[in-house]
């Protein structure tokens, strides 16, 4: 079974992608925010997805990507930004940092599921 590390500090976004995950077959793990996150991979937690937010508090979800990029086991994991933003400009930085995909919250439990499908090897 695949595991995918969730991270957002909104509990709602957290239950209802979970849901999602869990009826599809996946195992989830669930992190408040990037650091939290990023204490769970040095921990030895080795998703083979991670979907975190973009705007979090304590370290947000570009700051996670850049630490989480420089652990040997999620240099190749893929990486998804599930968040309400959709400049442009954040979606580059993200890029740059490391981030495989960016989806737009709310998004609908298809859409979701066929973005895994193509980014999880």
């Amino acid at each position: 079974m695949k595991t995918i590390l969730l991270v957002d500090d909104s509990p709602t976004i957290l239950m209802s992608v979970e849901n999602i995950l869990k009826t599809a077959g996946y195992k989830t793990e669930k992190a408040k925010n990037g650091k939290e996150a990023l204490d769970k991979l040095k921990a030895g937690l080795k998703p083979n997805l991670i979907i975190t937010d973009f705007n979090m508090p304590i370290m947000d979800g570009l700051t996670f990507i850049k630490h989480a990029r420089k652990l040997p086991s999620c240099r190749f994991t893929p990486i998804l930004i599930l968040t309400t933003e959709s400049e442009q400009k954040k979606k580059m930085e993200a890029k740059k940092a490391g981030a495989t995909g960016w989806l737009v919250k709310p998004v609908k439990p298809n859409d979701l599921l066929n973005v895994l499908k193509k980014v999880m090897p």
